[in-house]
């Protein structure tokens, strides 16, 4: 598959917006965060930082771009809080894989939830590459817009850092 990383590269963090909630990653590719004010953010922080204090490859940046949690040995670690939202996890860690292959190097990847005591190990294959490839060409479109995609009410909007913004005029939530 011949595609141009530097075309298309983006921050982790976007990617799994991508998969969460195509108007949050808009608005934070737009340098809106509403993220400092969210107390899940806030637990998620503290939480990263008391983990995996003995590592010595934690928040390892590459390409002043790319924030991994973890790299050791073969692998390269993502630390979330709980499994809640599996697929934008998932693939945040599969771009992280992509885009290492994409540079030369090749590892295995590693979700760890902490709360959950449990960890999930994620091989990059053709797949996997043909749908971060799609993700990161939809992920362009969407900051080239000059507004934001339309809202799209999900389960989890009330949780989101951005729910205020998205819901500002919008009336009651539940109708």
């Amino acid at each position: 598959m011949e595609f141009d990383i530097d075309e298309f590269k983006v921050q982790g963090i976007k990617v799994n917006y991508y998969y969460i909630c195509k108007r949050k990653l808009w608005f934070f590719s737009k340098g809106i965060t509403m993220e400092d004010k969210n107390d899940r953010v806030l637990q998620g922080k503290l939480i990263h930082e008391n983990s995996y204090q003995r590592s010595p490859a934690k928040e390892v940046m590459i390409d002043d771009l790319l924030k991994v949690d973890i790299i050791e040995d073969e692998y390269v670690r993502e630390v979330k809080i709980s499994s809640k939202m599996p697929l934008a996890d998932k693939m945040q860690l599969i771009y992280y894989l992509f885009y290492l292959k994409q540079i030369g190097v090749v590892k295995r990847g590693v979700i760890n939830y902490v709360k959950e005591k449990r960890r999930e190990i994620i091989e990059l294959n053709k797949e996997f590459e043909e749908e971060i490839v799609k993700a990161l060409k939809e992920i362009k479109n969407i900051n080239l817009r000059e507004t934001p995609p339309k809202l799209e009410k999900l389960p989890y909007c009330k949780k989101c850092s951005y729910f205020e913004l998205c819901y500002a005029g919008e009336g009651d939530f539940n109708e």
